[in-house]
């Protein structure tokens, strides 16, 4: 057992969690679509989310790692079959090459251990899947209508219902998309030839996961290797390999000063690493580095909640608040929304942490770090011109309003 005992050692710690998410070098994964191919591969899935007051989650986390990506790579991926679209711990793409690790849920939701929807309507099912079959692929919007007087089309509610289950059993893929508007195929003509589609056994089930986990996060909890995975058989399989990893001496245990185990590869906090800049990154709510809270919490002492869930009374930060990191630590949030008619990104609230009046880093060096990152983070918007509204410690307001307008 390593206990880490100095902040010394907690830093390294966090340095190989963030280089192994690759959110400490410039670009770790290379440019545009083959960087992006490569940041989906090592990061095992990007998590899809709808919200749009900012650009979405899974094209804001491949920004922050790959240079010059663009929203409309997502697509070509999606269409070279590069890519699928599933379910890892939410709606995600995932890399094609890790397909056969899909088919274990799509099984279970098939054979009725899981349920996805709780009574599928089965002939809805079988006539929609024939309908695909017969026609080819069928749009959601295909199925989305209220209209009752034209043959062929179904009640919308059933119908986009039948078409989810169909998809989560994995009778039907998401061939590609327009906005949000997936186009259904079946999986055997959408899946490449050449892909795995064997069922997994659960040793290799469990084997994949874990060294996915230490390759993009480099240091993990026993929770985290199952992150909000309900199958009881899985954990206990994923609990034996780790100590039997640990009785190879293959793994370490790392202990931290609040008690929290995890663990990390043999010899992995001795590696070199990158060293840290003084580069800042604006990071999605739904970034793969921020979204297992408790780790977050354990490692970097940062309390983030995302409160768009939230009733707006009871906000503190703001609706959808961006996670600031800088030089190893996050240092702050970021409320904000894209006005893309204007092409004006409005920063609502701006929150340092209060580790900067313990002055861990110097003002000016955040306030630099800070408009140099939002500048590319504006344009990624779609954005020409920065204002900002409130900020907190608010001795910060007037140096970040000049600094802003130094931008223009």
């Amino acid at each position: 057992m390593i206990k880490l005992t100095s902040s010394k050692d907690l830093s390294r710690l966090r340095r190989l969690a963030l280089s192994s998410q690759g959110l400490l070098q410039a670009q770790p994964f290379g440019r545009g679509v083959a960087g992006a191919r490569k940041a989906i591969a090592h990061l095992g899935y990007v998590q899809i989310d709808t919200i749009s007051v900012v650009e979405r989650a899974h094209h804001h986390v491949l920004h922050s790692r790959v240079p010059t990506f663009e929203p409309s790579m997502m697509d070509t991926m999606l269409l070279n079959g590069d890519i699928f679209e599933y379910w890892s711990h939410a709606a995600a793409f995932l890399p094609m090459d890790d397909f056969r690790f899909s088919l274990p849920y799509k099984h279970a939701i098939k054979s009725g251990q899981t349920h996805w929807n709780k009574d599928p309507d089965r002939k809805l099912m079988a006539e929609l899947l024939a309908r695909v079959r017969a026609e080819g692929p069928l749009r959601s919007r295909d199925v989305e209508t209220k209209s009752s007087n034209r043959a062929g089309w179904w009640d919308w509610k059933p119908a986009k219902k039948a078409l989810e289950q169909l998809f989560m059993e994995g009778d039907l893929m998401v061939k590609d998309r327009a906005g949000f508007q997936k186009n259904y195929d079946l999986t055997e003509r959408v899946l490449p030839s050449s892909v795995n589609s064997t069922m997994p056994t659960m040793d290799e089930f469990v084997a994949h996961m874990l060294d996915q986990q230490f390759r993009c996060h480099g240091v993990v909890s026993i929770k985290g290797l199952t992150y909000l995975r309900r199958n009881t058989e899985l954990r206990n399989a994923m609990k034996a390999l780790v100590n039997e990893r640990l009785a190879q001496g293959t793994l370490e245990q790392v202990e931290l000063n609040n008690g929290e185990v995890y663990f990390v590869e043999a010899g992995a906090l001795e590696r070199r690493l990158p060293t840290l800049s003084n580069r800042m990154q604006i990071l999605s709510p739904f970034d793969n580095s921020v979204i297992q809270r408790d780790r977050l919490k354990h490692f970097f002492q940062y309390d983030y909640q995302i409160e768009c869930y939230v009733p707006e009374p009871k906000r503190q930060y703001g609706y959808f608040s961006l996670p600031l990191l800088f030089r190893g630590e996050f240092i702050g949030r970021m409320d904000c929304k894209a006005h893309r008619k204007e092409r004006r990104l409005e920063i609502k609230f701006l929150h340092v942490e209060s580790q900067l009046g313990q002055k861990r880093f110097d003002d000016d060096q955040i306030i630099h770090a800070f408009v140099e990152a939002i500048n590319p983070f504006s344009q990624f918007q779609q954005c020409d011109t920065v204002s900002l509204t409130a900020v907190e410690p608010k001795y910060l307001a007037q140096p970040l309003q000049d600094a802003l307008k130094a931008l223009k």
